[in-house]
């Protein structure tokens, strides 16, 4: 198999990934769990195939974070790294604001509005929906 291929990892350097392939759902994601998980506003995502994405660097410590979500992240210096729903079990979703390059994936769309804070004005054009417009929640 062919196609791009991206690498990140966390905030020191412990654990390294690589995503190959195209990636969808590019979004910024504005839900209270996933602004908990990474103590930002909002969380830039994007949508891989699981069987593209490899740990190529140390060891992904996951956390079940819902009923049906497996969030992963550095052990050792807590950086968000993956989201995993079980409905999507093909699928893996990583922090865009991860990869080494990380303005080679834009976000093109705002998914759980609905639960941004306040004092966040999205006023950048891109498409908003009050919840999720992809296949999960």
């Amino acid at each position: 198999m062919s196609g791009p291929s991206y690498v990140g990892g966390c905030l020191c350097g412990s654990v390294r990934y690589e995503a190959m392939g195209g990636a969808t759902n590019l979004c910024f994601c504005h839900c209270s769990s996933c602004r908990r998980a990474a103590g930002a506003p909002m969380v830039p995502w994007g949508t891989f195939a699981r069987d593209r994405f490899t740990i190529a660097q140390g060891r992904l410590a996951e956390y079940r974070s819902s009923a049906q979500v497996t969030r992963g992240f550095c052990a050792a210096c807590g950086t968000s790294l993956t989201y995993c729903h079980d409905k999507r079990a093909n699928e893996i979703d990583v922090a865009l604001a991860t990869l080494d390059d990380p303005g080679v994936l834009e976000p093109q769309a705002h998914i759980w509005v609905r639960d941004k804070l306040p004092w966040v004005i999205i006023a950048d054009g891109r498409p908003q929906f009050d919840t999720v417009r992809f296949n999960d929640s």
